[in-house]
Parts: structure tokens; C-alpha cells; sequence
């Protein structure tokens, strides 16, 4: 990426998409970060200085014309677009046996169906500059735990980088799925606290995400698990 290069990330206000952000604002590119929280993305702004380089953009990840716009809007502040992230995501964190299919609903628009807006709306911007699709997916995508309906969404994620990859790979476009194993971030609040044993933090996968985004053009490095020492699965 040089240092003019264009980067959107959908729930960037908080956790692993806001470290992404910042990493790439430390290195002088130009950042689109979208929310739900108006508030959240505001005080993130704030907190960082209100750069010319930051666009904040409240809207959902999973409502197709709110990513549409926030690509529009991205592309008419900027000039271009390079790469996206596909960051934002949401977890309910019960089984099959005991959870809430109003939840399960959110989670799967959220998880599965954004991505796939993201690719949809970019698709043609990132054609133009022979950009990058990073998606973030997750351990949970590549190891089944009893009833897990988050992991199936997650299982999801992983298919659809590599669906997407043979889909664009002709064009130029190169495609990540970064896989994180436990990240202390806000995913853990709803279930009283963090795990025990050694937790990645979200600058390191954010470090991840910003070592993808800067391949050299021509290599596309297709999928990244990464999990903490001493993660057993």
C-alpha cells in the first residue's frame, strides 16, 4: 500500500477494527471506519484528533445500502478506495439447545450477509486500483464446538474469503481471511469476564491485518490463523 492508499473498515469504532485504523493512521494512509454508535465513532475521532484522514460513517453492516453508501462516500472524500475490511461482527454465545433465534438473526446479517455487502459494494472501486478484501473470520471458523451457531457463521466467513478469492483473482484483487483465535476485546463482556490463560490483545491482530494489507502487488496471501500461545484449539 503506499502512502496515499484508501482503507474502509466496518466496525471500526472499537476493539480489533479501531487498532486497525490507528496502525494505519500511524503509517500516514487514509482510513473510512464505519459503526452503528454514533456516539462510539465520535468519541474514537476525538480521541485521535479529529484527523483529515479519518472518515467516520454510522450505518449497519448488514443493511445494504448503508454499505453501499458508506463505499460511496468513502470513494467521493478520498478519491479511491485500496482495500476494505470486513471487521464488524457480533456474538450471542449460546447453543443451539438454549439461545434466542431473535439473536441468532442479527449474528448471521451481521457476520455472514455483511462481508458479502462489503465485496458487493467495493468490488468495482477495488477493481480500479487492483485493491484488497481482508475479511475477519475466526478460529471458531475451522473448529467445531457442540451447537455453536457463532462458529457455523464464522465457518461461513471462511468459505466465502475463498469463494471470493477464485471470484476476483483474475482482476487483480487480492484476498485475506485473518482467522484470530481469543482476542481480549468487548466479544467477552457478556459472559462475565475474560477466559483464563494467555488472550492475543487487538493491536496484535490489528498488526496482522496491517502486515496483510501491505503484500507487495502480485502476492496475495490467502488465510492467517492466529491464536495466542497456549490456545489449545
Amino acid at each position: 500500500m503506499n502512502e496515499s492508499s484508501v482503507t474502509l473498515i466496518t466496525g471500526g469504532g472499537s476493539g480489533i477494527g479501531a487498532a486497525t485504523a490507528r496502525r494505519l493512521l500511524e503509517l500516514g494512509r487514509r482510513v473510512a471506519v464505519t459503526g452503528r454508535g454514533e456516539e462510539r465513532l465520535r468519541a474514537f475521532a476525538e480521541e485521535l484528533g479529529n484527523p483529515d484522514e479519518l472518515l467516520t460513517l454510522t450505518g449497519d453492516a448488514s443493511d445494504h445500502v448503508a454499505v453501499q453508501a458508506a463505499v460511496d462516500a468513502t470513494v467521493e472524500r478520498f478519491g479511491r478506495l485500496d482495500a476494505v475490511v470486513a471487521n464488524a461482527g457480533v456474538a450471542t454465545h449460546d447453543t443451539l439447545a438454549d439461545g434466542d433465534p431473535d439473536g441468532w438473526r442479527e449474528m448471521v446479517l451481521t457476520n455472514v450477509l455483511g462481508p458479502a455487502l462489503l465485496i458487493r459494494a467495493a468490488l468495482p472501486a477495488l477493481k480500479a486500483t487492483r485493491g484488497r478484501i481482508v475479511l475477519v473470520g475466526s478460529v471458531a471458523g475451522f473448529v467445531n464446538t457442540p451447537g455453536n451457531i457463532y462458529g457455523a457463521t464464522k465457518w461461513a466467513v471462511t468459505g466465502l474469503a475463498e469463494n471470493t478469492r477464485r471470484m476476483v483473482t483474475g482482476d487483480g484483487v487480492g484476498v485475506t481471511l485473518i482467522a484470530p483465535g481469543r482476542v481480549e476485546t468487548p466479544f467477552w463482556d457478556d459472559l462475565g469476564g475474560l477466559p483464563d490463560g494467555r488472550l492475543l490483545t487487538a493491536d496484535q491482530i490489528a498488526d496482522s491485518l496491517v502486515w496483510a494489507l501491505g503484500q507487495p502487488e502480485g502476492v496475495d496471501v490467502n488465510t492467517v490463523v492466529v491464536r495466542p500461545v497456549g490456545q489449545p484449539v
